[in-house]
């Protein structure tokens, strides 16, 4: 079997959907949806769960996902926990201890139309999520390499870089975990 490297499996940069930093946290949603609806490469069974931010130089500066858009509809989650109340969970804390939080800090307390006329005034740099360094792969890199990225750093995708470091495409968590099922129905008895 051939050794597949990130390139093959990522989606290239073109055929992601993006949008610019200033625009509206509404039309990321737009955005997203579109190419929820409109986007199916060969091969894809899964739509995009993120929309990828740019500047005004096109040089991709974050990223937007399902998870940064209901996070940036109730900005108290920035007091609760110092920010970091979306990783609690995966941390260890009980589902008791998250509730109370809930309570204490009145997330949700406003009907979701109130909060969502406020998102029609946010921006998306304001509610994206800038990638980290261990949030990057190189196109030539294997997929084990990307595997472990992904699994160590328990993230849904992965910016590729080439080899000037600019940002190609993106590796989704979907896409590798369907080529491993795909590995695994070929090897069974």
């Amino acid at each position: 079997m051939k050794k597949i490297t990130v390139q093959d499996m990522m989606v290239p940069l073109e055929e992601y959907a993006t949008i610019d930093q200033n625009a509206s946290l509404f039309d990321a949603v737009m955005a997203l949806e579109k190419a929820q609806e409109q986007y199916k490469r060969p091969g894809a069974q899964y739509p995009h769960r993120a929309i990828l931010v740019y500047d005004q130089q096109k040089r991709v500066v974050g990223k937007l996902s399902q998870l940064d858009i209901l996070r940036s509809l109730e900005p108290k989650y920035k007091q609760a926990a110092g920010g970091n109340a979306g990783r609690m969970m995966a941390s260890g804390f009980s589902q008791e201890f998250l509730r109370s939080m809930v309570k204490q800090f009145s997330l949700w307390d406003k009907p979701l139309m109130d909060i969502c006329k406020k998102a029609a005034g946010m921006q998306a740099k304001d509610c994206m999520h800038v990638p980290e360094e261990g949030e990057f792969v190189k196109n030539t890199d294997s997929l084990d390499v990307a595997i472990n990225q992904l699994v160590m750093g328990q993230h849904q995708s992965l910016l590729v870089t080439d080899n000037r470091d600019s940002i190609v495409g993106i590796l989704r968590l979907t896409d590798v975990f369907k080529q491993v099922v795909d590995a695994m129905k070929e090897c069974s008895l």
